[in-house]
């Protein structure tokens, strides 16, 4: 690593955080005038109204850092007009929210893009010795993965600074792999003026937040994130598969078990609810902040060991995701994210009822 490239990437990051911590504030005052206004309500957290719309400061962040220190071409044009329209259906839904099917068609209409105007495409993978070509099946398989992220993200962002947070995780690792990797192309660029943004969003946003990111920001910064891992598959191994994966394990894992606890309830997977992960450790007496802090301490171990697979010993990356699975496991044994113990216990004690009843 030479000291031109330590240079660009402290100015991506510095120029963009200096530029969101600025302008979020005045975001913040035209969420308060456009009515873009989170009001508390039963399955809410916080208890006064607070201005969302700040994904919009983080956008911004976005721009000005590819106007800096972006090159113009056709990947870029695609990766512009997605997220443009990723933040635009996510300022609709902070102002007066959509429905999800509606959200869902701005998703898909930004994924579109980037797959099949920028050419963002997973068409093949090599991993454990096994080559993978998907043929026609790269076009949905990719689609699926955008559409992932997205939702992966907008569903995790339920407590002060826990979406900006992960994400700048997210940013901060692939930076690192990259910049050891001696990578400096696209991917490069977009994670370092992202980790930027991202992290002078949550200069307000950690708690206590003056103000939220709304589906704007958690949308768009899973619509980057997906790209990011997306422009890493070009080398087609597994690692550029699984490390973003791995990375964001706990927003993954939380869609996973939402989608299973919705479904074992017999519920839209799209209906809220508050089972998710930070959820049982509020229930557990955590507070806000100590529950965001544990949730960044558990993706950081999860980045650590992503870190030492791809640069390190990929043996102890094994032993290391190991040991970060049987942490997972415990956690599901003991709460009720994936299914309510206590409700089951209830309907199976009231079937007793009855059937001693009948008897």
């Amino acid at each position: 690593m030479n000291e031109e490239m330590l240079t660009r990437i402290f100015l991506m990051v510095f120029t963009t955080f200096l530029f969101v911590t600025f302008i979020t504030p005045f975001i913040k005052k035209i969420a308060e005038h456009i009515g873009a206004v989170d009001v508390p309500n039963e399955r809410k957290v916080h208890k006064v109204p607070i201005p969302r719309l700040g994904g919009l400061g983080i956008f911004f962040g976005f721009l000005l850092g590819y106007m800096c220190f972006g090159a113009n071409s056709e990947t870029m044009n695609s990766i512009l007009i997605g997220s443009f329209i990723i933040v635009i259906t996510g300022i609709i839904d902070d102002v007066k929210p959509l429905k999800a099917s509606h959200k869902f068609i701005g998703q898909l209409v930004a994924a579109f893009i980037v797959v099949f105007y920028g050419n963002i495409v997973l068409r093949d993978l090599s991993a454990f010795g096994l080559y993978f070509q998907f043929g026609v099946f790269a076009y949905p398989i990719t689609i699926f993965f955008i559409l992932g992220c997205i939702n992966c993200m907008n569903l995790i962002d339920g407590l002060d600074g826990l979406a900006a947070g992960i994400s700048s995780i997210y940013f901060l690792t692939i930076g690192i792999i990259a910049t050891m990797q001696g990578k400096s192309g696209l991917d490069f660029v977009l994670t370092f003026i992202m980790l930027g943004s991202s992290l002078g969003f949550l200069v307000h946003n950690f708690n206590p937040a003056s103000i939220f990111m709304g589906d704007s920001g958690s949308m768009f910064l899973g619509f980057i994130i997906a790209v990011i891992a997306l422009l890493g598959f070009k080398n087609v191994t597994m690692t550029s598969l699984i490390i973003p994966l791995l990375i964001l394990a706990i927003p993954i894992l939380d869609t996973i078990f939402a989608i299973i606890r919705r479904s074992l309830k017999g519920e839209s997977i799209s209906t809220p609810d508050k089972f998710h992960i930070h959820h049982q450790l509020l229930k557990r007496n955590f507070s806000q902040r100590a529950t965001v802090l544990a949730i960044y301490g558990i993706n950081m171990l999860f980045a650590f060991a992503s870190i030492v697979y791809v640069l390190k010993d990929q043996m102890l990356g094994y032993i290391s995701y190991g040991i970060l699975l049987l942490i997972v496991i415990l956690f599901v044994v003991k709460t009720n994210v994936v299914f309510d113990g206590e409700e089951i216990k209830k309907k199976f004690l009231k079937k007793n009822k009855v059937r001693k009843s009948k008897n």
